[in-house]
């Protein structure tokens, strides 16, 4: 896909909709982060157990299991890291840049939780609230079967489908990306395609997941004060170290510290400043932005994000209804003249409204269509223009055209 430069064309997508998409991501980052705040370390959070408690299904007996679930010790971590990242941003950010303040609030937090754990009974965590990884990442690497690439059909049709909704993500996330560079540089999309292809095929050689550029990693990396692309490159490179030579350290993260990074980030995405901007520029940027992100929310970002573009479009169509001509009258010694100024452009689109104006011109009148400003009109516009002269001549209507190129229409018999 990169090779063959298709990459470039979510440049087309509207900019309503990208920062739709953008507050979608920060408001489900922020969402998904909430359990893991309050200690709550079981899947159903959201779908099960909030929504029976406040529903009060099944009775008072999920007041008593959500309560069991709580851990006094997550909270207090969760609220001591919120007050070290506050400081840390108002007191120390500007004095020691080199240090972001996500690195510090991770390791203030880890130690807090151990001298919890160490001090207070109470306030201790259980081994399911850390970060586990496995101790040796070389373990996990798993081969492909090549042979079952002749005999299952299925993985060719998944690795297609996984092809283009993976790429489609990654160029959704570098179009965000983009708007949050303070330097407002493009990325090269089709080079972008072909990176990820190459790393995709590594990444299965040994087992990996498909590999996506993703705006949450991307925007925690400008926030740190990344400048370049060698701030992605030594992002694996860290990561590869990480995981190699660090997992002790890395399981002593509880995950309610990475829950206020987190949150933090999801904050930045859909910050309330951002979204009343959107509001300011009028509802045709206001709506397609609000449809994509309630779209999202209820589908998925790609479903989300072509709903956002389907309104976007409706926006744009309309617009383009009524932008086709303008029309001034004028009324001269006793003649009623009319002037028709054409639009740069005039689609198809301006059909109805043009057949509408034209059969409303009243008799002996004297009416200008001039097409001077244009650069494209459409062949139907053009024959409704020239099937209007005997309609013209019969109701006394001195007809003068400007710039209109003659066209041959097609009478049915």
């Amino acid at each position: 896909m990169g090779v063959l430069k298709l990459g470039g064309f979510t440049h087309f997508i509207p900019s309503a909709v990208i920062k739709g998409m953008l507050s979608a991501i920060g408001v489900l980052l922020i969402a998904k982060q909430v359990p893991l705040l309050i200690g709550y370390d079981k899947p159903d959070f959201w779908t099960n157990e909030l929504f029976n408690l406040l529903t009060f299904t099944h009775g008072f007996s999920k007041v008593k299991s959500f309560y069991e679930a709580l851990t006094p010790g997550a909270m207090v971590i969760a609220a001591g890291s919120f007050f070290m990242m506050w400081a840390w941003q108002k007191w120390a950010a500007k004095k020691v840049s080199f240090l972001p303040s996500s690195f510090v609030v991770v390791v203030l937090g880890s130690l807090l939780a151990l001298l919890l754990n160490n001090s207070i009974p109470y306030l201790q965590l259980q081994p399911a609230q850390y970060v586990q990884l496995p101790a040796s990442i070389t373990d996990e690497i798993r081969f492909p079967n090549f042979s079952a690439l002749l005999s299952d059909a299925k993985i060719w049709r998944y690795a297609v489908v996984i092809c283009f909704v993976a790429s489609l993500e990654t160029l959704l996330s570098i179009e965000a990306i983009d708007k949050l560079d303070p330097y407002n540089r493009l990325t090269p999309q089709n080079r972008e395609l072909m990176a990820q292809g190459a790393g995709n095929m590594l990444s299965g050689l040994v087992g990996g997941l498909p590999i996506t550029a993703v705006i949450v990693r991307s925007s925690a990396n400008a926030e740190a004060g990344a400048r370049s692309r060698m701030s992605a490159i030594l992002h694996g490179v860290w990561l590869l170290l990480a995981v190699l030579l660090m997992v002790p350290l890395i399981n002593n993260i509880p995950y309610t510290v990475l829950a206020v990074i987190l949150i933090r980030t999801g904050y930045n995405l859909a910050k309330p400043s951002m979204i009343k901007a959107v509001y300011k520029q009028g509802r045709e940027q206001f709506l397609p932005f609000i449809f994509t992100i309630v779209a999202i929310l209820f589908t998925d970002l790609l479903i989300g994000v072509l709903i956002g573009m389907v309104y976007a479009v409706y926006f744009i169509i309309k617009h383009t209804y009524r932008a086709g001509f303008t029309m001034q009258h004028l009324h001269h010694n006793g003649l009623h003249e009319i002037h028709i100024e054409l639009a740069s452009n005039v689609s198809f689109l301006n059909k109805k409204k043009l057949l509408e104006t034209l059969d409303g011109i009243p008799e002996y009148a004297e009416l200008t269509i001039n097409g001077g400003s244009s650069v494209y009109i459409d062949q139907d516009v053009l024959e409704i223009i020239q099937s209007f002269k005997p309609k013209a001549h019969k109701k006394h209507i001195a007809l003068h055209l400007i710039n209109i190129p003659e066209v041959g229409t097609i009478e049915l018999h």
